[in-house]
């Protein structure tokens, strides 16, 4: 067990402590600091693993796991303290849970994964976490931001689709 690995297990005990954070003691600042960590070690843990070419098979597996968990929390959160509407909601859980189950089929089944630590996966991670603070300290045109950030969501996931299918397409040889 390597360290990026130990970071990336340590990021799913976020996941409780911002529920009792966020429910507990109805501390905005609180539950978006404990939010903002996860996102930090979630950079650091890739970092680490990239620099020091120690990127395992259990941390492809681990880090978009505990990155989405957080996220699947997050977004229930704020639709049973009302702050998001279901629609939304649903519309994000279908996408999420959609990857989640795709990958881990995939992953069992022998077929190459699509990186997701490329731009399009870190530009949607950014945009959630700018959705996730303005719906916490409820700013204006946070429900706007969130659309929108769902709608870059499933135009990444397209983009996952057709690189997903091209890696695990065989290619034609070329009549002789």
């Amino acid at each position: 067990m390597n360290l990026p690995n130990l970071i990336t297990i340590g990021r799913f005990f976020f996941i409780p402590l911002f529920i009792l954070t966020f429910f507990s003691y109805q501390s905005n600042l609180f539950a978006f600091l404990i939010l903002l960590a996860a996102g930090i070690s979630d950079i650091l843990d890739g970092y680490l693993a990239r620099k020091n070419g120690q990127v395992t098979d259990i941390g492809k597996l681990l880090d978009p796991l505990a990155d989405k968990l957080m996220m699947i929390t997050v977004i229930l959160a704020f639709v049973m303290d009302d702050r998001i509407s279901w629609w939304a909601a649903g519309v994000f859980f279908f996408r999420d849970i959609g990857m989640i189950l795709i990958s881990a089929f995939y992953h069992f089944n022998g077929k190459r994964q699509v990186p997701t630590s490329n731009i399009f996966g870190k530009a949607t991670t950014v945009f959630f976490y700018v959705a996730f603070l303005m719906i916490m300290f409820e700013l204006p045109y946070h429900s706007e931001m969130l659309w929108s950030t769902i709608l870059f969501s499933l135009f990444t996931s397209c983009i996952y689709f057709f690189i997903f299918r091209r890696l695990n397409t065989p290619m034609k040889r070329a009549s002789q």
